[in-house]
């Protein structure tokens, strides 16, 4: 093994020579339907769904009203990926999305890590989702006087965390952790082991399984569809709550501190994930590197906008401190003594988390087709059907890898790890476009303006903590002081690694941008994300470093040596 060969790239010109080839061995391809309004309405689904209707209060809760500041920070951020990956998909209109932009900018090794990377995102992603989308069903069902009961519509880890939290808590603990605990004494019983499984979430990911196998065309009307409709709700949501809005909520701003809004970083970003997802549709666009830049700056521009507008109409009808609930939009309303609406807001949130699940769930087998081709999966993952036009094995597989842990798990154990995964391919495309050669990067048809970054970004570097400085005089002192009566000075500096390791990057990142005059935008991408996923925590980098250790034992076990470019 030769290290050379781990960082072995392709070419922009070998990657869409193969794309004018047939896609898999037996000569099938995928159909090429999806226009910008298709592309903008798939964006629209996989942002505005489970976030805006289950992470979203508990970021208000921790924040107040601020809490539109950070989905400001979280757009930006978002947004400069977004011109990067626009950039990108203009180059390289093949459906591998991050994965493939780095096999061109970084070579094979890096381009693997990726795409386990986004396996893990979309898998993760949709566990969390289908597990959110039956919780919708269950408040839907209640408002219509149906009962699902409990036990068939609850994760098994979740009632049993409920369970024990329960008796740390006792009576101090929160009605919903009681109604787990009840849940995990209640239900029926296989020997010593409760029968609580999640059923909805099995039932919905496999029909969503079999939509997207059976074709584009039919996922891609039944996506408009709801998008249109969830589209509506929303509206109507934001119309009318803000005759119900009180400016005296608003006050104060940011109660808890600038902590108290970075603490919902999680909860937002999470709300963001999705317009990435457009890049794996590419060869079933009808014009990729026209269409695919259009379609996710179009769609992160109208989730941005609904999505502040919706946190201020939520922290304006009602104190902040009422938003940890689960159907925290449904309360907001029956405060005011409209019940009637949330009925309709629940049966929009089964809808939107549906879309939801539709994109990802499409994304998905299209990143295992293209691994495939590249040898560093079975072939059979690339396996296209003759009559649907689908990636029908990898659509198989990718259903029993949700559908599965989700009638098991508890969402609070997989929302981190998803977007840790989705903001370390964020950073990476934003990499790749600084490291793409000029000659390569002028051929694209969508460019990022270039903008010198030699003095901005050094001047950012010192500018930014004076701000920080001016508006919390004690965040800086309290991050280099390491007494603290809950823990120990050797947890602090554990728990504050990941901003040693970013404040270094930092360093790093402005010296080079002096040295090789790179472009602004990609660099403050590059930056915002790197910050988002220092705001995640050491346990969850743990937990991912777990998932690439896994996938690096794969690579090296099987894509290494039936890599397509392995020359020995």
């Amino acid at each position: 093994m030769k290290l050379k060969d781990l960082f072995r790239k392709k070419s922009i010109a070998h990657i869409l020579k193969q794309a004018e080839q047939k896609s898999d061995q037996d000569g099938y391809s995928l159909n090429k339907i999806l226009s910008v309004r298709d592309l903008t309405a798939m964006g629209i689904a996989a942002i505005i769904g489970a976030g805006i209707f289950s992470t979203v209060g508990k970021a208000c809760f921790d924040g107040g009203p601020a809490v539109v500041v950070l989905f400001i920070i979280t757009a930006i951020a978002c947004g400069f990926s977004a011109l990067c990956y626009a950039e990108f998909a203009s180059q390289i209109p093949i459906s591998g999305s991050a994965y493939t932009y780095s096999y061109v900018a970084f070579g094979e090794l890096v381009a693997w890590i990726i795409g386990w990377a986004l396996l893990m995102e979309y898998a993760v992603g949709n566990i969390t989702v289908a597990i959110s989308w039956s919780s919708n069903l269950s408040s839907f069902c209640n408002n219509i006087g149906l009962h699902i009961p409990q036990y068939l519509s609850t994760s098994f880890f979740e009632a049993r965390n409920g369970h024990f939290k329960f008796l740390e808590s006792g009576d101090g603990a929160s009605e919903y952790v009681k109604s787990l605990h009840n849940l995990w004494l209640t239900a029926p019983h296989i020997g010593n082991l409760p029968f609580i499984f999640n059923f909805p979430a099995l039932i919905i990911t496999i029909f969503i399984t079999w939509l997207i196998y059976i074709g584009i065309k039919e996922s891609r009307t039944s996506n408009n569809l709801m998008v249109a409709f969830k589209l509506l709700v929303i509206t109507a949501v934001i119309v009318i709550g803000f005759f119900y809005v009180n400016p005296q909520n608003w006050i104060p701003f940011a109660p808890n501190g600038l902590s108290g809004v970075m603490k919902g970083v999680s909860a937002v970003f999470f709300a963001y994930i999705g317009f990435d997802a457009i890049s794996t549709a590419a060869e079933e666009c009808k014009n990729p590197q026209r269409d695919l830049p259009k379609g996710m700056i179009y769609s992160l521009i109208i989730c941005t906008i609904l999505y502040i507008l919706i946190a201020l109409v939520l922290t304006g009808m009602v104190n902040y401190k009422q938003l940890d609930v689960g159907d925290f939009l449904a309360s907001a309303f029956n405060s005011r003594g409209m019940n009637w609406l949330g009925g309709i807001i629940a049966l929009s949130a089964v809808v939107a988390t549906t879309t939801v699940l539709l994109v990802f769930q499409m994304g998905q087998p299209r990143i295992w087709m293209n691994m495939s081709r590249d040898g560093l999966l079975p072939k059979r993952f690339a396996k296209i059907h003759p009559k649907y036009k689908t990636p029908s094995f990898s659509t198989i597989v990718t259903g029993f890898i949700v559908g599965i842990p989700a009638l098991f798990l508890d969402s609070d154990l997989v929302t981190d790890l998803c977007s840790i995964g989705t903001l370390f391919a964020f950073v990476l495309v934003c990499a790749g476009v600084l490291l793409m050669p000029m000659e390569e990067r002028q051929k694209a048809k969508f460019k990022i303006p270039y903008i010198n970054g030699k003095y901005i970004v050094p001047l950012l570097l010192i500018i930014v903590p004076v701000l920080i400085h001016l508006y919390d005089p004690t965040t800086l002192p309290n991050f280099f002081n390491f007494t603290n009566s809950e823990q120990t000075p050797i947890e602090l500096f554990k728990s504050r690694i990941p901003y040693y390791i970013f404040i270094i990057l930092c360093f790093i990142i402005s010296i080079y941008s002096y040295l090789r005059n790179y472009s602004l935008i990609p660099v403050l991408g590059l930056v915002s994300c790197l910050y988002l996923m220092t705001e995640l925590g050491i346990k969850n980098w743990i937990g991912f470093g777990i998932w690439l250790v896994i996938g690096l034992v794969i690579y090296f076990s099987y894509g290494y040596k039936n890599s397509k470019l392995n020359i020995t």
